[in-house]
């Protein structure tokens, strides 16, 4: 471990669990994953990126090499090994889909605060659900500071910059490793360098519903979108 307050944990990358989450009310675990053999749990989410070199994941799906800049999803039972490094975050008791993305863009898609940037990388399945995001940092960025309802889980990917918080001011470089605790007052700032994190979100207020999803809104019957008839039939 590398630094703690009460807003922002940061960990050395290492092989193994580096931190339990599993009494917080979105149960999780982060995992590091350097050079050797991994096998994550049965039972949960796991929501994973790599750092450097390539990593093989071994799943009920298949077996697939994936390399550095690349990100996934893989639920149940699943074994990461390699010549390679990186992390996974673990949702236990969550059933999300198996996905295998990237590698990640230099930039977000979306606008962010204070002139950041973020993409969606592993989009929730169904509102609520969790989430895999990129956050990218201009140069000379001093983000106002916030908090967040539940906590986020992150690694720095790309640049330099630092995490401030009410108690300290840590430095992040590639490959650290950070919890951010629910409510945990922080903030992101940037020099001269650019920033990227890859960071996970265990649930969401944004996602598709039983009656709000692209097939149901563009069906079309009589005119009407389904999700309307749905809507009337279910009152």
């Amino acid at each position: 471990m590398m630094s703690n307050t009460e807003s922002f944990i940061s960990y050395q990358l290492s092989h193994g669990l580096l931190a339990n989450m599993k009494d917080d009310a979105f149960p999780t675990q982060l995992w590091g994953c350097s050079y050797d053999r991994l096998d994550l749990p049965d039972k949960g989410t796991h929501f994973g990126y790599v750092y450097e070199g390539t990593l093989t994941i071994e799943h009920a799906a298949g077996k697939f090499n994936i390399n550095e800049g690349m990100y996934f999803s893989a639920p149940g039972s699943t074994v990461l090994s390699g010549d390679g490094s990186g992390i996974a975050i673990t949702r236990l008791d969550y059933n999300g889909f198996f996905n295998l993305g990237g590698p990640v863009e230099a930039q977000g898609r979306l606008k962010y605060i204070d002139g950041c940037t973020d993409s969606l990388l592993i989009p929730p399945v169904m509102m609520g659900d969790g989430c895999l995001n990129l956050l990218y940092f201009p140069m000379s960025i001093n983000q106002t500071l916030h908090t967040h309802p539940s906590m986020r889980v992150g690694m720095v990917i790309r640049g330099k910059g630092e995490c401030i918080t009410p108690d300290c001011v840590i430095t992040l470089e590639p490959g650290c490793v950070f919890v951010i605790p629910a409510e945990g007052h922080h903030g992101f700032r940037t020099t001269d360098n650019e920033m990227s994190v890859v960071a996970y979100h265990p649930d969401s207020d944004f996602g598709p519903t039983h009656e709000f999803h692209p097939m149901i809104n563009r069906t079309i019957v009589g005119g009407i979108s389904a999700n309307a008839i749905v809507e009337i039939r279910t009152k």
